[in-house]
């Protein structure tokens, strides 16, 4: 009997393209949600209010890869300003606190997604802060990457190398506290091209937009490494959003202003959160 069932599964298969995929995809009941910024999608509409704050988006990745999946119970405490202290203790935002994000996985969770790395050491606020600055004193060159080299040796990149520690202790406490989970680590999509400038959007000198990719590759290195050193899984973002950095046509990442309706400066777009649902989707089967 069991040999027919497999027989009529296959050739039922045959005639119903996607069935065996499908049948072969995990389904996934209990999906948590943690991260920075680029998880919680800063003034994508709609906001959420808990807390508000935390200016976290109804409409960010995990969102819709919830929907995608259906899950039955999706939490998503993802916080903008988040680094990876504020998994294991609160974080105090404008209006309220964000509770310690690891307290929202529990045994019973069986898919949580990590977005985090970029706010360890101030270095996503440092660069953004500093760089368009610099800009004007050598517009050509590479001034924030002179700026931040002290002693031959690039702090920025030495601040990510702690990062990957700091991230893999993050990925083993879910681990413990989820044992049966998927544990996906969630890499940054691209801000600058690979070639070419756009100030206007994008205020940095020419030759540190370059250094701008090599410093955010080193973030995807530390992230990449600290789910390679923990049995997680790495969900790559930066090379499907090659393309729609914040310089093209079709972009991904805001550039410098606020955009209440669309996005925050320097962080995504709807359409970069459709972006990287879509990269996890891929990797899920």
């Amino acid at each position: 009997m069991r040999r027919l069932v497999i027989v009529a599964v296959v050739a039922l298969a045959a005639l119903v393209p996607g069935l065996t995929a499908s049948a072969a995809t995990r389904h996934f009941r209990h999906y948590v949600s943690l991260g920075d910024s680029y998880t919680a999608g800063p003034l994508i509409p709609l906001l959420r209010l808990d807390p508000v704050g935390c200016v976290r988006s109804t409409s960010d990745y995990p969102a819709q890869l919830a929907l995608r999946l259906g899950v039955q119970s999706f939490t998503d405490v993802s916080c903008s300003g988040a680094d990876t202290s504020d998994m294991t203790s609160p974080q105090d935002v404008p209006l309220g606190q964000n509770p310690p994000q690891l307290d929202a996985v529990g045994s019973g969770t069986d898919l949580v997604t990590l977005g985090i790395g970029g706010n360890d050491y101030g270095v996503f606020g440092t660069l953004v802060g500093t760089c368009p600055g610099l800009r004007d004193s050598d517009p050509t060159g590479n001034p924030c990457q002179r700026h931040f080299t002290v002693d031959g040796v690039d702090t920025i990149k030495a601040a990510l190398a702690r990062t990957r520690g700091n991230i893999a202790s993050v990925l083993t406490a879910i681990h413990a506290r989820a044992p049966q989970a998927k544990v996906l680590a969630i890499g940054y999509p691209r801000i600058a091209p690979p070639s070419g400038t756009c100030p206007d959007i994008l205020p940095f000198a020419d030759g540190d937009y370059a250094w701008l990719t090599s410093v955010e590759e080193a973030l995807n290195d530390a992230v990449s490494g600290a789910a390679q050193d923990t049995g997680s899984s790495y969900v790559d973002t930066f090379g499907p959003s090659l393309g729609h950095d914040a310089c093209s046509a079709s972009p991904w990442i805001n550039g410098q202003y606020n955009n209440p309706l669309a996005a925050a400066a320097y962080h995504p777009f709807f359409a970069g959160m459709r972006g990287v649902a879509d990269a996890i989707g891929r990797f899920l089967g």
